[in-house]
Protein backbone atom coordinates (compact mmCIF):
# COMPACT_ATOMS: atom_id res chain seq x y z
CA UNK A 1 0.00 0.00 0.00
CA UNK A 2 1.40 3.37 -1.23
CA UNK A 3 2.40 6.16 1.67
CA UNK A 4 -0.56 8.57 2.75
CA UNK A 5 -0.44 11.39 -0.36
CA UNK A 6 -1.97 14.96 0.04
CA UNK A 7 -3.35 16.82 -2.67
CA UNK A 8 -5.01 19.73 -2.28
CA UNK A 9 -5.63 23.47 -3.13
CA UNK A 10 -5.98 26.07 -0.31
CA UNK A 11 -8.16 28.28 -2.38
CA UNK A 12 -10.06 26.60 -5.45
CA UNK A 13 -11.00 23.06 -5.45
CA UNK A 14 -9.07 19.46 -6.64
CA UNK A 15 -9.68 18.99 -10.10
CA UNK A 16 -10.80 15.90 -11.49
CA UNK A 17 -7.65 15.08 -12.78
CA UNK A 18 -5.55 15.90 -9.74
CA UNK A 19 -7.89 13.08 -7.92
CA UNK A 20 -7.39 10.52 -10.81
CA UNK A 21 -3.45 11.30 -10.64
CA UNK A 22 -3.77 10.60 -6.82
CA UNK A 23 -6.10 7.36 -6.87
CA UNK A 24 -3.67 5.68 -9.61
CA UNK A 25 -0.96 6.26 -7.34
CA UNK A 26 -3.04 4.67 -4.10
CA UNK A 27 -4.18 1.92 -6.45
CA UNK A 28 -1.30 0.16 -9.00
CA UNK A 29 -3.06 -1.90 -11.35
CA UNK A 30 -1.31 -5.33 -10.70
CA UNK A 31 -2.24 -4.50 -7.18
CA UNK A 32 -5.95 -4.80 -7.94
CA UNK A 33 -5.71 -7.57 -10.62
CA UNK A 34 -8.44 -10.17 -10.35
CA UNK A 35 -8.89 -8.91 -6.89
CA UNK A 36 -12.38 -9.07 -5.02
CA UNK A 37 -12.79 -5.15 -3.92
CA UNK A 38 -15.65 -3.96 -1.76
CA UNK A 39 -15.80 0.13 -1.64
CA UNK A 40 -17.34 1.46 1.53
CA UNK A 41 -18.82 4.76 1.62
CA UNK A 42 -20.94 7.22 3.41
CA UNK A 43 -25.21 7.04 3.37
CA UNK A 44 -26.73 10.49 2.12
CA UNK A 45 -26.25 12.32 5.30
CA UNK A 46 -22.10 13.16 4.73
CA UNK A 47 -21.56 15.96 2.33
CA UNK A 48 -18.92 14.60 0.01
CA UNK A 49 -17.99 14.17 -4.09
CA UNK A 50 -18.93 10.21 -3.55
CA UNK A 51 -19.29 10.03 -7.17
CA UNK A 52 -16.19 11.70 -8.32
CA UNK A 53 -14.13 9.01 -6.05
CA UNK A 54 -16.60 6.51 -7.28
CA UNK A 55 -16.17 6.79 -10.97
CA UNK A 56 -12.53 7.42 -11.05
CA UNK A 57 -11.90 4.11 -9.15
CA UNK A 58 -13.56 2.27 -11.15
CA UNK A 59 -12.57 3.41 -14.18
CA UNK A 60 -8.90 3.07 -12.60
CA UNK A 61 -9.44 -0.69 -11.50
CA UNK A 62 -12.62 -1.93 -12.38
CA UNK A 63 -11.40 -3.36 -15.85
CA UNK A 64 -8.89 -5.53 -14.14
CA UNK A 65 -10.72 -6.48 -10.34
CA UNK A 66 -12.48 -9.89 -10.16
CA UNK A 67 -15.51 -7.98 -8.40
CA UNK A 68 -15.69 -4.25 -7.52
CA UNK A 69 -18.76 -3.60 -5.09
CA UNK A 70 -20.56 -1.20 -3.05
CA UNK A 71 -21.30 -1.39 0.78
CA UNK A 72 -23.07 1.58 2.27
CA UNK A 73 -22.20 2.66 6.09
CA UNK A 74 -25.36 3.25 7.30
CA UNK A 75 -24.30 2.54 11.01
CA UNK A 76 -27.82 2.34 12.49
CA UNK A 77 -29.87 4.70 9.45
CA UNK A 78 -32.34 2.87 7.64
CA UNK A 79 -31.54 1.78 4.03
CA UNK A 80 -31.16 3.28 0.75
CA UNK A 81 -32.94 1.69 -2.14
CA UNK A 82 -31.10 1.69 -5.48
CA UNK A 83 -32.47 4.73 -6.57
CA UNK A 84 -30.86 6.25 -3.59
CA UNK A 85 -27.64 4.33 -3.86
CA UNK A 86 -27.16 5.47 -7.65
CA UNK A 87 -27.86 9.43 -6.38
CA UNK A 88 -25.04 8.58 -3.66
CA UNK A 89 -22.83 7.05 -6.43
CA UNK A 90 -24.15 10.36 -8.60
CA UNK A 91 -24.90 7.70 -11.74
CA UNK A 92 -27.89 8.22 -13.74
CA UNK A 93 -29.97 4.81 -14.36
CA UNK A 94 -28.81 4.75 -17.70
CA UNK A 95 -25.13 4.04 -16.68
CA UNK A 96 -26.32 1.59 -13.94
CA UNK A 97 -27.57 -0.66 -16.32
CA UNK A 98 -24.43 0.24 -18.54
CA UNK A 99 -21.18 0.51 -17.42
CA UNK A 100 -21.70 -0.34 -14.03
CA UNK A 101 -23.84 -3.00 -14.11
CA UNK A 102 -21.07 -5.00 -12.88
CA UNK A 103 -21.40 -3.12 -9.41
CA UNK A 104 -23.09 -4.81 -6.72
CA UNK A 105 -24.89 -2.75 -4.32
CA UNK A 106 -25.24 -3.93 -0.43
CA UNK A 107 -27.00 -1.70 2.27
CA UNK A 108 -25.37 -2.64 5.96
CA UNK A 109 -27.55 -4.08 8.14
CA UNK A 110 -26.79 -3.42 12.05
CA UNK A 111 -29.22 -5.46 13.10
CA UNK A 112 -29.23 -8.37 11.49
CA UNK A 113 -27.07 -11.37 13.24
CA UNK A 114 -26.81 -13.13 10.52
CA UNK A 115 -25.52 -10.25 8.57
CA UNK A 116 -22.67 -9.89 11.33
CA UNK A 117 -19.39 -11.68 12.33
CA UNK A 118 -17.97 -11.43 16.04
CA UNK A 119 -14.54 -11.10 15.26
CA UNK A 120 -12.80 -10.28 18.20
CA UNK A 121 -12.89 -9.22 21.84
CA UNK A 122 -11.20 -6.22 23.26
CA UNK A 123 -10.80 -7.73 26.72
CA UNK A 124 -11.55 -5.12 29.77
CA UNK A 125 -8.21 -4.86 30.67
CA UNK A 126 -7.30 -2.85 27.48
CA UNK A 127 -10.54 -1.17 27.03
CA UNK A 128 -9.42 0.30 30.97
CA UNK A 129 -6.72 1.47 29.39
CA UNK A 130 -8.15 3.04 26.19
CA UNK A 131 -10.90 4.62 28.22
CA UNK A 132 -8.65 5.93 31.27
CA UNK A 133 -10.23 4.09 33.44
CA UNK A 134 -13.66 5.10 32.56
CA UNK A 135 -14.51 1.26 31.84
CA UNK A 136 -13.18 -2.15 31.93
CA UNK A 137 -15.60 -4.66 30.68
CA UNK A 138 -15.37 -6.83 27.79
CA UNK A 139 -16.01 -5.59 24.44
CA UNK A 140 -17.26 -7.94 21.32
CA UNK A 141 -16.27 -6.67 18.10
CA UNK A 142 -19.18 -7.44 14.89
CA UNK A 143 -19.06 -6.77 11.78
CA UNK A 144 -20.25 -7.31 8.43
CA UNK A 145 -19.31 -10.05 7.26
CA UNK A 146 -19.42 -9.40 3.83
CA UNK A 147 -16.06 -7.94 3.76
CA UNK A 148 -14.60 -11.56 4.11
CA UNK A 149 -15.71 -12.20 0.54
CA UNK A 150 -12.97 -9.43 -0.43
CA UNK A 151 -9.55 -9.53 -0.94
CA UNK A 152 -9.37 -5.49 0.28
CA UNK A 153 -11.83 -3.26 1.51
CA UNK A 154 -11.48 0.84 -0.01
CA UNK A 155 -13.10 3.02 2.52
CA UNK A 156 -14.22 5.98 0.70
CA UNK A 157 -15.48 8.98 2.82
CA UNK A 158 -14.95 12.71 3.87
CA UNK A 159 -13.66 13.72 7.70
CA UNK A 160 -15.74 16.19 9.98
CA UNK A 161 -15.82 17.10 13.55
CA UNK A 162 -17.99 14.65 15.16
CA UNK A 163 -19.65 14.38 18.25
CA UNK A 164 -19.02 10.75 19.35
CA UNK A 165 -15.57 10.34 18.28
CA UNK A 166 -13.87 13.76 17.73
CA UNK A 167 -13.70 13.82 14.14
CA UNK A 168 -15.35 11.41 11.57
CA UNK A 169 -13.45 8.92 9.25
CA UNK A 170 -11.10 6.37 8.78
CA UNK A 171 -12.11 3.41 10.66
CA UNK A 172 -15.41 5.26 11.80
CA UNK A 173 -16.50 3.92 8.40
CA UNK A 174 -16.23 0.25 9.89
CA UNK A 175 -17.43 0.90 13.45
CA UNK A 176 -19.95 2.00 13.75
CA UNK A 177 -20.69 2.15 9.38
CA UNK A 178 -20.35 -1.20 9.00
CA UNK A 179 -20.08 -2.81 12.36
CA UNK A 180 -22.39 -4.52 14.98
CA UNK A 181 -24.58 -3.02 17.87
CA UNK A 182 -22.61 -4.53 20.77
CA UNK A 183 -19.27 -2.12 19.85
CA UNK A 184 -21.80 0.88 18.18
CA UNK A 185 -23.57 0.76 21.91
CA UNK A 186 -20.83 0.85 23.83
CA UNK A 187 -18.42 3.76 22.50
CA UNK A 188 -21.55 5.59 21.82
CA UNK A 189 -21.93 6.02 25.23
CA UNK A 190 -18.24 6.26 25.95
CA UNK A 191 -18.48 9.59 24.10
CA UNK A 192 -21.57 10.85 26.12
CA UNK A 193 -19.76 10.01 29.14
CA UNK A 194 -16.89 12.21 28.18
CA UNK A 195 -19.40 14.44 26.53
CA UNK A 196 -20.14 15.89 23.40
CA UNK A 197 -18.15 19.75 24.17
CA UNK A 198 -15.42 17.62 25.26
CA UNK A 199 -15.12 15.27 22.22
CA UNK A 200 -16.08 17.25 19.48
CA UNK A 201 -13.23 18.28 17.25
CA UNK A 202 -10.20 16.81 19.32
CA UNK A 203 -8.56 14.07 17.44
CA UNK A 204 -7.21 11.60 19.81
CA UNK A 205 -10.31 10.48 22.06
CA UNK A 206 -10.82 7.76 23.96
CA UNK A 207 -13.41 6.81 21.49
CA UNK A 208 -11.26 7.44 18.39
CA UNK A 209 -9.07 4.50 20.17
CA UNK A 210 -11.33 2.33 20.55
CA UNK A 211 -12.53 2.30 16.74
CA UNK A 212 -8.47 2.20 15.56
CA UNK A 213 -8.32 -0.69 17.91
CA UNK A 214 -11.75 -2.45 16.32
CA UNK A 215 -10.57 -1.36 12.78
CA UNK A 216 -6.96 -3.48 13.49
CA UNK A 217 -8.64 -6.73 14.02
CA UNK A 218 -10.10 -6.65 10.67
CA UNK A 219 -7.63 -9.06 8.96
CA UNK A 220 -8.66 -7.99 5.35
CA UNK A 221 -6.27 -5.44 3.56
CA UNK A 222 -7.55 -1.99 3.98
CA UNK A 223 -7.05 1.29 2.16
CA UNK A 224 -8.66 4.94 2.66
CA UNK A 225 -9.48 7.71 1.01
CA UNK A 226 -10.29 10.34 3.32
CA UNK A 227 -11.98 13.99 1.68
CA UNK A 228 -11.65 16.58 3.36
CA UNK A 229 -14.80 18.99 1.77
CA UNK A 230 -15.47 22.82 2.06
CA UNK A 231 -18.97 24.38 3.04
CA UNK A 232 -19.32 25.04 -0.48
CA UNK A 233 -19.18 21.40 -1.36
CA UNK A 234 -15.59 22.24 -3.06
CA UNK A 235 -12.89 19.37 -2.53
CA UNK A 236 -10.17 20.67 -0.68
CA UNK A 237 -8.14 17.59 0.30
CA UNK A 238 -7.95 13.81 -0.54
CA UNK A 239 -6.00 11.81 1.62
CA UNK A 240 -4.55 8.42 0.28
CA UNK A 241 -3.49 5.39 2.90
CA UNK A 242 -4.34 3.39 5.76
CA UNK A 243 -7.23 3.93 7.27
CA UNK A 244 -5.19 5.69 10.60
CA UNK A 245 -2.68 7.76 8.49
CA UNK A 246 -4.95 8.88 5.84
CA UNK A 247 -7.52 10.15 8.77
CA UNK A 248 -4.79 11.15 10.62
CA UNK A 249 -3.64 13.87 7.81
CA UNK A 250 -7.65 14.70 6.73
CA UNK A 251 -8.39 15.62 10.24
CA UNK A 252 -5.74 18.29 10.38
CA UNK A 253 -6.91 19.82 7.34
CA UNK A 254 -10.69 19.32 8.87
CA UNK A 255 -9.44 21.19 11.48
CA UNK A 256 -8.35 24.23 9.52
CA UNK A 257 -11.72 24.45 7.46
CA UNK A 258 -14.55 23.18 9.47
CA UNK A 259 -14.41 24.70 12.98
CA UNK A 260 -15.72 28.73 13.20
CA UNK A 261 -14.25 30.24 15.90
CA UNK A 262 -16.60 33.25 17.57
CA UNK A 263 -15.59 35.66 20.43
CA UNK A 264 -18.85 35.38 22.72
CA UNK A 265 -21.29 33.04 23.12
CA UNK A 266 -25.12 33.67 22.34
CA UNK A 267 -28.02 33.79 23.38
CA UNK A 268 -29.73 32.43 20.80
CA UNK A 269 -28.60 30.28 18.10
CA UNK A 270 -30.78 28.96 15.17
CA UNK A 271 -29.56 26.05 13.25
CA UNK A 272 -31.32 25.35 9.64
CA UNK A 273 -30.96 21.99 9.00
CA UNK A 274 -30.66 21.04 5.11
CA UNK A 275 -32.93 18.24 3.74
CA UNK A 276 -30.20 15.75 3.79
CA UNK A 277 -31.09 15.55 7.87
CA UNK A 278 -34.54 13.94 7.50
CA UNK A 279 -35.08 13.32 10.87
CA UNK A 280 -34.50 14.30 14.40
CA UNK A 281 -31.45 11.37 14.96
CA UNK A 282 -29.37 13.11 11.96
CA UNK A 283 -30.58 16.79 12.38
CA UNK A 284 -29.37 16.73 16.15
CA UNK A 285 -26.38 17.72 14.42
CA UNK A 286 -27.66 21.22 14.66
CA UNK A 287 -27.20 20.67 18.18
CA UNK A 288 -24.18 19.35 18.24
CA UNK A 289 -21.89 21.68 16.16
CA UNK A 290 -23.01 24.51 17.82
CA UNK A 291 -23.70 23.95 21.70
CA UNK A 292 -19.84 25.10 22.19
CA UNK A 293 -21.71 28.58 21.84
CA UNK A 294 -24.74 28.91 23.11
CA UNK A 295 -24.28 30.93 26.67
CA UNK A 296 -25.39 29.42 30.01
CA UNK A 297 -29.18 29.68 30.19
CA UNK A 298 -29.30 29.96 26.21
CA UNK A 299 -31.45 28.76 23.75
CA UNK A 300 -31.07 26.86 20.50
CA UNK A 301 -33.46 25.95 17.91
CA UNK A 302 -33.27 23.06 15.14
CA UNK A 303 -35.03 24.10 11.94
CA UNK A 304 -35.91 21.61 10.24
CA UNK A 305 -39.65 21.76 8.66
CA UNK A 306 -38.54 18.74 6.81
CA UNK A 307 -38.59 16.78 9.68
CA UNK A 308 -41.34 14.59 10.66
CA UNK A 309 -39.92 11.76 12.85
CA UNK A 310 -37.41 11.52 15.83
CA UNK A 311 -35.99 8.20 14.22
CA UNK A 312 -37.13 5.73 11.61
CA UNK A 313 -35.06 3.29 13.05
CA UNK A 314 -35.54 4.33 17.19
CA UNK A 315 -38.28 6.42 17.57
CA UNK A 316 -40.12 4.02 20.09
CA UNK A 317 -37.44 4.08 22.14
CA UNK A 318 -36.39 7.60 22.47
CA UNK A 319 -40.10 8.34 22.69
CA UNK A 320 -39.62 5.92 26.15
CA UNK A 321 -36.53 7.53 27.32
CA UNK A 322 -37.40 11.63 26.32
CA UNK A 323 -33.62 13.61 25.91
CA UNK A 324 -31.76 14.18 29.08
CA UNK A 325 -28.36 15.23 29.86
CA UNK A 326 -25.67 12.51 30.69
CA UNK A 327 -26.34 13.24 34.93
CA UNK A 328 -29.74 12.23 34.35
CA UNK A 329 -29.29 8.42 33.15
CA UNK A 330 -25.85 8.04 35.04
CA UNK A 331 -27.54 8.85 38.48
CA UNK A 332 -30.50 6.64 37.53
CA UNK A 333 -28.29 3.75 35.76
CA UNK A 334 -30.54 0.99 36.94
CA UNK A 335 -33.48 2.30 35.63
CA UNK A 336 -31.96 3.12 32.04
CA UNK A 337 -28.73 0.64 31.57
CA UNK A 338 -31.30 -2.00 29.73
CA UNK A 339 -31.85 0.61 26.95
CA UNK A 340 -29.73 0.47 24.26
CA UNK A 341 -26.35 2.50 25.34
CA UNK A 342 -26.35 4.14 21.23
CA UNK A 343 -29.41 5.75 21.88
CA UNK A 344 -29.03 7.22 25.72
CA UNK A 345 -25.89 8.85 23.77
CA UNK A 346 -28.11 10.33 21.26
CA UNK A 347 -30.24 11.55 23.85
CA UNK A 348 -27.56 13.41 25.77
CA UNK A 349 -26.23 14.96 21.95
CA UNK A 350 -29.19 16.40 21.56
CA UNK A 351 -30.06 17.37 25.29
CA UNK A 352 -26.75 18.89 25.88
CA UNK A 353 -24.63 19.43 29.33
CA UNK A 354 -26.35 19.70 32.70
CA UNK A 355 -27.06 18.44 35.81
CA UNK A 356 -29.51 16.17 37.83
CA UNK A 357 -29.37 16.52 41.44
CA UNK A 358 -32.05 15.55 44.37
CA UNK A 359 -34.54 14.31 41.38
CA UNK A 360 -34.28 17.77 39.43
CA UNK A 361 -32.82 18.04 35.93
CA UNK A 362 -30.94 21.09 35.29
CA UNK A 363 -29.97 21.89 31.46
CA UNK A 364 -27.61 24.29 30.68
CA UNK A 365 -29.39 25.05 27.50
CA UNK A 366 -32.92 24.82 26.24
CA UNK A 367 -33.50 23.18 22.60
CA UNK A 368 -36.52 23.88 20.90
CA UNK A 369 -37.73 21.92 18.23
CA UNK A 370 -39.00 24.20 14.92
CA UNK A 371 -40.11 20.64 12.84
CA UNK A 372 -43.08 18.75 11.54
CA UNK A 373 -43.12 16.97 14.81
CA UNK A 374 -46.12 17.93 17.00
CA UNK A 375 -46.03 20.28 19.96
CA UNK A 376 -47.31 17.39 22.45
CA UNK A 377 -44.61 14.82 21.28
CA UNK A 378 -41.77 17.47 21.65
CA UNK A 379 -43.42 17.99 25.43
CA UNK A 380 -43.47 14.10 25.66
CA UNK A 381 -39.88 14.28 25.59
CA UNK A 382 -38.95 17.15 26.96
CA UNK A 383 -37.55 19.68 24.17
CA UNK A 384 -39.53 22.77 23.32
CA UNK A 385 -41.48 23.49 20.53
CA UNK A 386 -41.65 26.53 18.13
CA UNK A 387 -43.62 26.55 14.87
CA UNK A 388 -41.44 26.13 11.74
CA UNK A 389 -43.85 28.85 10.06
CA UNK A 390 -42.79 31.46 12.73
CA UNK A 391 -38.88 30.62 11.73
CA UNK A 392 -37.51 33.50 9.22
CA UNK A 393 -34.16 33.76 8.23
CA UNK A 394 -34.27 37.64 7.94
CA UNK A 395 -35.61 37.47 11.25
CA UNK A 396 -32.23 35.73 12.92
CA UNK A 397 -29.42 36.79 10.05
CA UNK A 398 -26.44 39.66 10.74
CA UNK A 399 -27.58 39.94 14.67
CA UNK A 400 -24.16 38.67 16.28
CA UNK A 401 -23.90 41.76 18.05
CA UNK A 402 -27.09 41.27 19.32
CA UNK A 403 -26.23 37.87 20.78
CA UNK A 404 -28.46 36.06 17.87
CA UNK A 405 -26.55 33.42 15.70
CA UNK A 406 -28.27 32.04 12.46
CA UNK A 407 -26.32 29.02 11.04
CA UNK A 408 -27.80 28.85 6.77
CA UNK A 409 -26.86 25.16 6.57
CA UNK A 410 -25.88 23.47 10.33
CA UNK A 411 -24.89 20.20 10.70
CA UNK A 412 -21.28 19.97 9.19
CA UNK A 413 -19.64 22.92 10.37
CA UNK A 414 -18.33 22.92 14.24
CA UNK A 415 -18.34 26.38 16.47
CA UNK A 416 -16.54 26.74 19.11
CA UNK A 417 -15.53 29.54 21.49
CA UNK A 418 -12.13 31.45 20.96
CA UNK A 419 -12.17 31.55 24.61
CA UNK A 420 -13.50 28.11 26.43
CA UNK A 421 -15.85 28.47 28.90
CA UNK A 422 -15.36 27.06 32.50
CA UNK A 423 -17.45 23.89 31.71
CA UNK A 424 -15.51 22.95 28.62
CA UNK A 425 -12.23 22.98 30.91
CA UNK A 426 -11.16 27.30 30.26
CA UNK A 427 -11.90 29.89 32.41
CA UNK A 428 -9.98 30.96 35.90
Amino acid sequence: MASPTLAQTSSTALTPEEVASLVAQALPLGESQDKRVLLIVPDHTRTAPVGLLFRTIFDRIGGVTRHLDVLVALGTHPPMSEDAICARLEISADERHAQYRSVRFFNHEWDNPDALREIAVIPARDISALTDGMFAMDVPVEINKLVFDYDRIIIVGPVFPHEVVGFSGGNKYLFPGIGGPKILNFFHWLGAVVTNPMIIGNKWTPVRKVVDRAGAMVGVEKLCFAMVVAPDKSLKGLFAGSPEAAWDQASELSRKIHITYKDHPFTLVVSNMPPMYDDLWVAGKGMYKLEPVVADGGELIIYAPHVHEISVTHGRIIEEIGYHCRDYFVKQWDRFKHYPWGLLAHSTHVAGLGTYEDGVEKLRVRVTLATGISEELCRRIHLGYRDPATIRAEDYANREDEGILYVPKAGEMLYHLKQQPKWAGGGD
